[in-house]
């Protein structure tokens, strides 16, 4: 089974003037897009001219008289041949690239890069990573400043990660096990390789901060572990218990616990997300606590959702304390998402809270400059999006990053006030679109505009209104976005578009597997967006696949685009696994790595 896109498909992500696609085989593009009609408009008979006087006949003929003459006296001009009318272009197809002698796997390989990709990501599982390295944290083990495209981090070759987060100056994971690994300047300037840190502690995910890395433990602990070397081994170290009974022990390195109060006998912390100074805790029960995640700053521009607190006017106590968000309390919240100093919390209904620093209109409210800050949730008027278009909407995702936010929402076709539901084909159609709100100078809106302060949410385009053809269902169906990643500046977005992984030996070699599509768009003043170039780009854009190297002994070169494998039960050297290719986006620094 080779893929094809659906014409449908096509022409959105021509609409939105992405890459060319490129097919497993050749197809015919057909447009159904119609021109509207437009009636000629006669200045005679429009308002504005009706009162006029026509010229007389006498006038007239004298007129073309003078013409005449005008056009005799002048030298003939040499006359052309008018060029033939072009005919429709020429439907080339393409010539089979399988080659006699070579496996039914290696011819896989030739006639489908996407094919190549997945077996890529399986066989070599590792991160690539791209962009500023200033902080040695694209490339530790090089001088560069910039790294311009994907390269391999070679101390991750065949590991798998359960999280990853990069900025400027450290990066941070977590390792299969769930232990902690930390590289780059900020964590030491004289270690060059990743080194594992805070160990046993079974992380599931992190967020990091200026200063500090916020890791979730499987059982709902939370661990706030301080960037650098240096401070995990001079300051205050913890006792830790055992399994022995009466027996306890120091912790290897500094850290501290943040431990929200008055949770249920079986609730827990389930998820966290965190800014440069903040942090958000969701537990189980669908509560949402916050907490000061730096040293450096305490966060008082309303991020934490409490309201008038301030480094002044904090209760008594730790200064990283967990503050229960009580005006959330009876909406069961479901995800969390950050920016550098702003919050937002999407519930089980698909209703969107917004608090902290809308400077730039990132809160998806419109910038007031008496009141830059909003310090308590505030609900986002998401309806408004779609009045007059008979559609219900449903934020289904946040995402958040620097000074953006974006939302990922479904809108089912609903019948209007005077419409009769039976005469309405497309009724409970469901349409899935993005939408962006925050500064978009750089181009991190993704709407094709360069806009300083965008606070009313906008549509992305190329993220928006798409579908494709489902072979299995024999449906048409909205094309979703899997995962949206938000850096400082830049962003990338992982549809949820239909995949195949089932190709095996018992199978045509014609039937290859292919991933999901991925694009970037937004700042690339630090080569992020992974294009090789160094220009903004405000519209999603496709990149080159991880493994170029691979590309170019199949015979390919830079019409293929990168695909990201979906989650599969896979065989890694000689285990099973479930592992996935995900996205980070940081600051001013891009990741590809292989997530279980």
């Amino acid at each position: 089974m080779s893929r094809t896109l659906p014409t449908s498909t096509l022409r959105t992500l021509a609409r939105s003037q992405r890459a060319p696609l490129v097919h497993s085989k050749p197809c015919r593009h057909f447009s159904t897009t119609r021109q509207p009609s437009q009636k000629a408009t006669n200045p005679a008979s429009s308002p504005s001219r009706r009162g006029a006087k026509r010229p007389g006949t006498q006038l007239l003929v004298a007129a073309a008289a003078l013409a005449l003459i005008y056009i005799s006296t002048r030298s003939p001009a040499p006359a052309q041949a008018e060029a033939p009318a072009q005919d429709a272009p020429e439907l080339l197809i393409e010539r089979s690239k399988k080659k006699k002698g070579l496996s039914k796997e290696q011819n896989r390989d030739l006639i489908s890069s996407q094919h190549l990709q997945v077996k890529k990501s399986w066989e070599n599982p590792g991160v690539y990573a791209w962009g500023s390295n200033t902080g040695r944290v694209a490339a530790p083990d090089s001088n560069e400043t910039y790294i311009k495209t994907p390269r391999r981090l070679s101390w991750f070759d065949d590991v798998l990660l359960r999280d990853l987060k990069l900025d400027r100056t450290f990066g941070a994971a977590v390792l299969e096990n769930g232990d902690l690994v930390q590289w780059g300047n900020a964590y030491s300037e004289d270690i060059r390789q990743p080194t594992v840190t805070l160990k046993g502690k079974d992380l599931t995910s992190i967020a990091i901060s200026k200063d500090r890395i916020i890791g979730l433990g499987k059982s709902g602990t939370v661990y706030s572990v301080p960037v650098s070397k240096a401070d995990q081994e001079n300051g205050h170290k913890q006792t830790e218990g055992s399994w022995i009974p009466f027996w306890s022990s120091t912790s290897a390195i500094s850290y501290r616990k943040l431990e929200p109060k008055g949770l249920g006998s079986r609730e827990k912390v389930t998820a966290i997300s965190g800014g440069l100074e903040h942090v958000l805790l969701l537990t189980s029960a669908g509560r949402v606590f916050s907490a000061a995640s730096g040293t450096e700053d305490f966060p008082s521009r309303g991020q934490l959702g409490v309201p008038g607190v301030t480094w002044l006017t904090r209760p008594e106590g730790r200064y990283d304390m967990c503050h229960e968000l009580t005006t959330l309390k009876g909406f069961d919240i479901a995800k969390l998402a950050t920016g550098d100093h702003h919050s937002l919390v999407l519930d089980k209904e698909g209703r969107v809270f917004a608090f902290g620093d809308n400077s730039s209109g990132q809160l998806g409210f419109d910038y007031n400059p008496e009141a830059p800050f909003v310090d308590t949730p505030s609900l986002l008027p998401t309806t408004r999006l779609y009045q007059g278009t008979n559609q219900k909407p449903r934020v289904t995702s946040i995402a958040a990053g620097g000074q953006n936010s974006f939302f990922t929402v479904e809108a089912t076709r609903v019948a209007g006030p005077d419409e009769d539901q039976s005469s309405i084909p497309t009724l409970g159609k469901v349409t899935a679109d993005t939408w962006a709100c925050g500064t978009g100078i750089k181009g991190t809106l993704g709407n094709g505009r360069w806009t300083h302060i965008q606070g009313t949410p906008t549509k992305v385009p190329a993220l928006s209104g798409m579908f494709e053809y489902d072979e299995k269902t024999r449906k048409v169906v909205p094309i979703r976005m899997s995962q949206i990643s938000v850096g400082s500046t830049h962003a990338s977005a992982v549809l949820d578009n239909v995949t195949y992984l089932n190709a095996s030996e018992k199978s045509s070699e014609d039937d290859t597997n292919w991933g999901s599509d991925v694009l970037w768009w937004g700042g690339n003043e630090f080569y992020q967006l992974g294009t090789g170039k160094r220009n903004n780009n405000p519209t999603p854009v496709y990149i080159k696949p991880l493994d170029t190297a691979s590309e170019v002994e199949a015979g390919r070169k830079e019409e293929h685009r990168l695909h990201l494998t979906p989650m599969k039960n896979v065989n890694v050297k000689g285990r099973k696994v479930r592992m996935e290719q995900r996205v980070e986006c940081g600051r001013n620094v891009t990741a590809v790595y292989s997530g279980v």
